[in-house]
């Protein structure tokens, strides 16, 4: 069944990861997906754009930092948008004395600025549909302490204050909001961060780190992507201002 049938969304941070993993099941399930990335499939080794979503997915080149750059890339979307996706961001590991100034801006510069870019360029024309939906990537970080994730967890913590905020403004123009808190998802990400830190060593960090999840296993960007299509569809009419772990019991399940 095609929950998004129609429905024009745009998903920022669509060409990797878990927004690679949103875009594709948008389209999957009949949307049109205007993806804003700093990177375009054609720019990442082995991620070619799939030649059959030609005239699904328009990708859009800019850093969601720039709000010029996000104004302009977004001049030629629809004047009616059903679907938002805030889901790029970078990372930082660190405690607060190893976070420089310059770690600490980029970090809020792209995670915190960004999705007030974005969200700031797209609220009239969601709520010019009538019934819109909003989706923000989150993070367990936001809810619990994580050793070495000060910066991160900062900007974690500011997407969901702006989640609760959004959905109370927007709620009567029918816009709703909400969040996704993912724990430790198996991203291209984590193998970069496994080769560089862990040489030779990747395969053991990977299953420990898996291991720190209750239930034994990292999740995909496929799973935050089926909660994503749920958040976005009818069925999810009457939920907004709601943040949702997805994190194998990661936050209730652990002492």
């Amino acid at each position: 069944m095609a929950q998004l049938a129609g429905k024009n969304a745009v998903v920022t941070g669509g060409a990797s990861g878990i927004g690679a993993a949103i875009t594709a099941r948008f389209i999957e399930h009949g949307a049109r997906v205007w993806v804003l990335d700093r990177d375009t499939p054609a720019t990442l080794a082995g991620q070619p754009a799939p030649e059959q979503n030609a005239g699904a997915v328009i990708y859009l080149q800019c850093d969601v930092a720039d709000h010029t750059a996000v104004r302009n890339a977004l001049s030629n979307a629809p004047a009616k948008l059903d679907i938002l996706v805030n889901n790029a961001g970078v990372s930082h590991i660190g405690n607060i004395a190893a976070t420089t100034e310059e770690d600490f801006d980029r970090v809020y510069q792209v995670n915190v600025k960004g999705l007030y870019n974005v969200t700031h360029a797209c609220i009239n024309r969601l709520i010019a549909n009538g019934a819109a939906s909003i989706v923000n990537i989150a993070s367990v970080a936001a809810s619990i302490g994580l050793e070495d994730r000060f910066a991160y967890s900062m900007s974690k913590g500011a997407v969901l204050a702006m989640t609760r905020s959004i959905a109370r403004d927007y709620v009567a123009a029918g816009v709703r909001c909400n969040a996704i808190s993912p724990a430790r998802i198996h991203t291209p990400f984590v193998d970069d961060y496994l080769k560089k830190n862990y040489p030779g060593q990747e395969t053991a960090m990977f299953a420990k780190l898996a291991a720190t999840q209750p239930i034994g296993r990292m999740g995909t960007p496929e799973e935050v992507a089926a909660m994503a299509v749920f958040l976005c569809s009818t069925d999810a009419g009457f939920i907004t201002g709601s943040d949702f772990s997805l994190d194998g019991g990661f936050t209730g399940l652990k002492i």
